[in-house]
């Protein structure tokens, strides 16, 4: 199989090195691989992906689950549970499922993949705990969407897809001439720690809290009247499912005022959420951070210091927002996500890509 070297974002005293990626070697039978950029490599996988599942589709199931790439509802998307248009797994054969599930792997990476699967399996212990007394809970309400056509005659037309139900929105767009993007990416848990059960203990997203909570306790005095920000930590996410995210004030401590300690932990954080898609994505996001310059980075606490209390945490950049929240449910309900200022759902790629194209391409500059 192909593989891409881990990456490397470290944190030093005044930058953060680059990453690396081993070259693709070609694997089995099929064209040969050697010199395909990692972008055109991603988005040569998702749209095979996205065919094979589109292929094993009825035509009404293609009515649900298609539409125009320029259709609105690409940019409507949500976390909560609600109403959805799409084909929702619950409606797929066995077959279907398993391409649908190749989908959804062609866009993540093998710990993003696992992470969303388990994820939508909390559905499960939320009806138990729930006893039918909330909204309707079912592991398989995910939906998926294709929006234009994956792989078309033109490979430069762009199109899109996205896995969505509670508690999980995955966005891609892919610009065939220009990249591929992953955003907004959303990730939540209900809930947070699973407390009883044969799962007990289970916490999904433990690693981010508990990354995020080591490095707000590891500031000294002078730091933290900087770096928290508020004694009682918002509700929720500030940029809950705006369709264009936008930097938040204040942005707490920077880089260049942490030690080396603390920058290692920074850096474990922005890591841990880069790399919940594909290494080229994840390479990609990183690579904009070092372009953008690491000590604008800033990190923001708000709410309590201690397990259980109710807490939040951002790190912002020039060119991204982390955000964290865990209040609701009595500090048992996470809600993280990860948007680009100007990528998400490929804004900067699309921009380009219509500026650049011809009168008889189809669209107007």
């Amino acid at each position: 199989m192909n593989r891409c070297r881990s990456l490397l974002f470290v944190l030093t005293a005044t930058a953060l090195s680059s990453y690396a990626t081993r070259s693709f070697a070609h694997d089995g039978p099929g064209a040969h691989t050697h010199h395909e950029a990692p972008m055109a490599k991603a988005g040569r996988e998702m749209a095979e992906a996205a065919n094979n599942l589109w292929a094993d589709l009825t035509p009404e199931q293609k009515l649900k689950a298609g539409f125009e790439f320029t259709d609105p509802l690409r940019y409507d998307w949500h976390f909560i549970p609600r109403p959805r248009k799409g084909l929702p797994i619950k409606e797929m054969t066995g077959d279907q499922r398993a391409l649908a599930y190749g989908l959804l792997s062609s866009g993540l990476s093998q710990r993003g993949t696992i992470k969303a699967g388990t994820i939508m399996s909390l559905e499960q212990i939320l009806a138990s705990i729930e006893k039918g007394k909330g909204p309707v809970r079912d592991p398989e309400l995910y939906f998926f969407n294709i929006f234009g056509k994956p792989g078309s005659t033109d490979p430069k037309q762009p199109w899109g897809w996205r896995v969505e139900g509670h508690h999980l929105a995955l966005n891609f767009t892919i610009v065939g001439d220009q990249g591929v993007v992953g955003g907004p990416t959303f990730m939540g848990t209900n809930p947070a720690e699973v407390k009883d059960g044969p799962r007990k203990g289970l916490r999904v997203l433990g690693e981010e809290e508990d990354l995020g909570r080591q490095l707000v306790k590891s500031l000294n005095d002078e730091q933290r009247k900087k770096g928290i920000v508020e004694d009682v930590a918002p509700k929720d996410i500030l940029s809950l499912a705006l369709r264009k995210a936008k930097p938040l004030e204040p942005a707490g401590i920077l880089v260049s005022e942490l030690n080396s300690e603390q920058k290692e932990l920074l850096n474990s954080i922005v890591v841990l959420y880069a790399e919940r898609l594909r290494p080229e994505l994840a390479a990609n996001d990183l690579g904009k951070i070092l372009k953008a310059g690491v000590d604008k980075i800033g990190f923001a606490w708000a709410g309590g210091l201690e397990l259980g209390q109710p807490h939040y945490y951002r790190i912002q950049g020039p060119t991204f927002l982390i955000e964290y929240d865990n209040t609701q449910n009595n500090a048992n309900h996470v809600h993280s996500v990860w948007r680009d200022f100007e990528s998400d759902f490929g804004d900067d790629l699309l921009k380009k890509h219509y500026e650049s194209a011809s009168a008889d391409h189809g669209h107007t500059k």
